[in-house]
């Protein structure tokens, strides 16, 4: 398998919101219920939305600095003094991406949609305040 990286960490980003989108596709969906039947996908595609995100965060925020993870508090604290909006999209985001769905493996779709509206919102976000030639070494 062929390890690809862009060189625009926000295109990158998008790409994660695409297979998570293909990986959705693998629950059934029952209309009648507005239910994912297999939440294996659901938590599946939630995780691939949130290391989305974390990749267009990181394009902006620079947290991954020293060893270790940073945890969502750096990130929280980083985008906090970067842009309001963006900790605002990251708060809502976190819960509804990491928790409801990568954890709990909520089948609502309307959980799902929002998981997808709030990760392409941090993303478009990212995008805006994206500028390559601030890079942290």
């Amino acid at each position: 398998m062929e390890n690809i990286e862009l060189q625009n960490p926000i295109d990158d980003a998008r790409r994660y919101v695409a297979n998570a989108r293909d990986i959705i596709k693998n629950s059934i969906y029952n209309p009648e219920t507005k239910q994912y039947k297999d939440k294996k996908y659901v938590r599946i595609a939630g995780d691939t939305l949130w290391k989305g995100c974390l990749i267009a965060l990181e394009a902006i925020l620079h947290v991954r600095k020293g060893k270790g993870r940073p945890s969502i508090e750096k990130y929280k604290e980083a985008a906090k003094k970067r842009d309001g909006k963006l900790l605002d999209y990251i708060l809502a985001g976190y819960d509804t991406m990491h928790l409801f769905m990568g954890y709990d493996g909520a089948k609502d779709k309307k959980v799902c949609d929002a998981g997808f509206e709030k990760a392409i919102a941090i993303i478009d976000r990212c995008a805006m305040l994206y500028h390559p030639e601030e890079v942290v070494a």
